[in-house]
């Protein structure tokens, strides 16, 4: 049962939050959300240009590996980036690279050559500059589209998952690498969480996507999700600088996907701002 977010939390222009009971429940309209946005740039672009994240994020991605998507889905179609990469070696643990692998792309068909991991054998300055430098001539030829409205690379779609700070890709709060306006890659050295460097995509790239999704499980979700959408927020208390609540897209839409933990907060401060319906 997904349930649809109204009233105190009304959703900005262009976004809109779904609550799930289960992560199944989550995993499988996802897999529709993403099947679809596919369909739809395939059709107008003849491409679809998705960027994912890691950790516990590419397990929702299962249900694409399952009848009917692994079979209907256009695979040659699809250009797999990463918004966000630990500088680790590929074979490591913690790069999300390997957990997509394994996770996703492993039991998949899309083209090997359709897959643009972060270099590995760079330093973290050299691999942001040259991750950039692919999508720059990625945009020329429009397999990544522009934005019209700032230049931009323009995602098909972004997928985002969501820490309990309220950092998304490899954006903190109240890091300098939020500030930043030209640059569409950068990097960091000092992560509050390990491992400290890491590769990111701007807020101006991920703005400027045509779908964003951040997904949010968990208790300890709850209280950033809360400040990240709730207009009531707003306050003395609240991080001038929260990754989560700086997700505005310029041309596009944002959905939320929160298991009902994640959305706890928002449920307790306004009960009746809810509607159960189905999707489908």
């Amino acid at each position: 049962m997904e349930r649809e977010i109204s009233a105190l939390y009304e959703p900005k222009r262009n976004n809109e939050i779904r609550i799930f009971e289960s992560s199944d429940e989550m995993s499988t309209d996802l897999a529709e959300y993403i099947s679809q946005v596919s369909e739809i740039s395939v059709k107008e672009r003849g491409y679809f240009a998705i960027a994912l994240s890691g950790g516990p994020l590419v397990r929702f991605l299962r249900k694409l590996c399952e009848a009917p998507y692994n079979k209907t889905l256009d695979w040659s179609k699809w250009y797999i980036f990463w918004s966000d990469e630990r500088a680790v070696a590929k074979n490591h643990a913690e790069s999300n690279y390997k957990l997509t692998k394994e996770g996703f792309l492993s039991k998949v068909p899309i083209l090997n050559g359709h897959v643009y991991s972060i270099n590995d054998n760079a330093t973290v300055e050299d691999a942001a500059t040259e991750y950039e430098f692919v999508i720059r001539q990625l945009v020329k030829v429009r397999t990544i589209g522009v934005s019209e409205s700032n230049d931009c690379p323009k995602f098909d779609l972004i997928l985002l998952g969501m820490g309990s700070d309220g950092h998304v890709a490899s954006l903190f709060p109240n890091h300098p690498a939020l500030e930043l306006k030209d640059d569409w890659v950068t990097y960091i050295t000092d992560s509050p969480q390990p491992p400290p460097e890491r590769i990111t995509f701007t807020l101006p790239v991920i703005n400027s996507a045509s779908n964003i999704v951040i997904v949010a499980t968990g208790d300890d979700k709850a209280e950033a999700v809360h400040l990240a959408i709730s207009d009531n927020a707003d306050g003395p208390d609240t991080p001038s600088l929260l990754p989560a609540r700086m997700v505005q897209p310029t041309d596009g839409k944002l959905v939320w996907f929160l298991d009902k933990s994640a959305a706890s907060s928002l449920e307790t401060e306004n009960d009746d701002a809810f509607e159960q319906h189905h999707e489908y």
